[in-house]
């Protein structure tokens, strides 16, 4: 679609008020996006009625897919979008939705330098170019409880922001050089302090899973940001002013 005409419909979409059954599946299913305010929810809704309009959702494994299942996974992956100038997760086409957790196979390169598969149970996941794939049940986990610090559909939909202006290595787009620096600096910092906390055997909030690599640690933390805010800010202050510059959102409440 040429460009000019995606701006007029997305705008168009934007204006169209979400139907008061959407509304209710958001309410029961997602907490944290109940307890937005008026013009938060009035935002989130014109950039939920585009991600519905423009991805694919696909059922796996058997599933059937409801306006239920799309509805709830485009408000949580919508609320990454809120306040910030978005291309609505421009390289996203299609996503796959199994009932439960699933297999995938996963490939390891061992030290001898042959490489060997066997298959690993998932939650989601996010291709690079097209694609992500979640467990219905562990969407609905992720949505139910928002302080548990554990969220499958922001995880993934963290990933694909982060791969939108290329490879996934946990540095989405930013608006400048400078800022390129600040993230970089303090991201690796504390993925730095995370690596030496894990190997002394300390407690960490932020789940170990956020070692694997970059990538995981960014997805992680976004996660934590807005299940968790409020530990988020005291614990990793800097981790989390710039998250909140990121996504343009502050969730844990002032004093």
């Amino acid at each position: 679609m040429l460009p000019l005409l995606r701006n007029r419909r997305r705008k168009r979409l934007r204006a169209t008020p979400l139907p008061d059954a959407f509304w209710s599946i958001i309410d029961r299913r997602i907490p944290a996006i109940a307890a937005l305010p008026a013009e938060s929810r009035n935002e989130l809704a014109g950039i939920i009625q585009i991600l519905l309009a423009e991805k694919q959702f696909l059922g796996a494994g058997g599933l059937e897919i409801t306006d239920e299942i799309r509805v709830t996974i485009a408000a949580q992956a919508a609320l990454l979008l809120l306040g910030r100038d978005t291309r609505y997760y421009p390289t996203l086409h299609t996503i796959y939705v199994y009932p439960t957790a699933y297999a995938s196979t996963a490939q390891r390169r061992n030290p001898d330098g042959t490489v060997t598969e066997s298959l690993q149970p998932r939650l989601g996941e996010s291709w690079h170019r097209g694609a992500l794939v979640l467990s219905w049940s562990d969407v609905l986990r992720g949505g139910a409880d928002p302080s548990d610090g554990h969220n499958v559909t922001l995880h993934e939909f963290a990933h694909q922001l982060d791969s939108e202006w290329g490879g996934m290595e946990g540095a989405p787009a930013l608006p400048s050089a400078a800022r390129y620096r600040d993230w970089a600096r303090v991201l690796g910092d504390e993925y730095g302090s995370l690596l030496a906390d894990l190997h002394a055997g300390h407690h960490t909030l932020l789940d170990p899973y956020a070692a694997t690599n970059p990538a995981e640690f960014f997805a992680v933390a976004t996660e934590l940001f807005f299940e968790r805010p409020e530990a988020m800010r005291a614990q990793h202050p800097a981790l989390y002013a710039q998250l909140a510059e990121f996504y343009h959102q502050d969730p844990a409440p002032r004093a």
